[in-house]
């Protein structure tokens, strides 16, 4: 007897295009608690173009154990899922299989971060051309982009825990 199980497209790297992270803190709309979020995207340029990314993204988050459009895993009951956070030194650094990012956050995602013990990472399938490094994002982009209803449903969602070194 065998066991069926779900196929993932091939992809290369590559195709993700450059990924960026970018950190803010609010409150849980639920709880009224302090939140640090961490979102993670690509630009879309990837050489295959947007939709090849997208999909790529999509095989690299599944194969990485996250569920797109799926429940919240939380990575403190998973200790083999391979999303991994540390905070330090003023800089978050996310790993997964197939990206490694280093982040500059402010002061006060820092104390929410380290103060709630946890970080709410949305990791979007969609890519996001007008979030570009170096420039600053507003508010109202951010907020247009990650409460965009096909955005949430396209992206996989993961409480992850803050680790340090020491």
């Amino acid at each position: 007897m065998t066991t069926p199980k779900a196929a993932t497209a091939p992809y290369s790297p590559a195709q993700l295009g450059t990924q960026i992270l970018i950190g803010w803190s609010g409150s849980d709309p639920g709880t009224g608690r302090g939140t640090a979020f961490l979102l993670t995207y690509s630009l879309g340029d990837g050489p295959d173009g947007p939709e090849a990314g997208e999909r790529a993204m999509r095989t690299a988050l599944e194969r990485s154990g996250l569920h797109v459009g799926g429940e919240t895993l939380d990575a403190s009951d998973l200790p083999n899922l391979p999303v991994k956070l540390l905070v330090q030194a003023g800089q978050a650094v996310l790993t997964l299989p197939h990206f490694t990012a280093q982040y500059t956050v402010p002061q006060e995602w820092l104390d929410v971060a380290r103060a709630e013990g946890r970080v709410y990472g949305m990791f979007a399938t969609r890519p996001w051309p007008a979030a570009v490094p170096g420039q600053p994002v507003g508010e109202e982009l951010l907020r247009s982009f990650v409460g965009d209803p096909e955005v949430i449903s396209t992206s996989a969602h993961c409480l992850m825990p803050v680790r340090s070194l020491g």
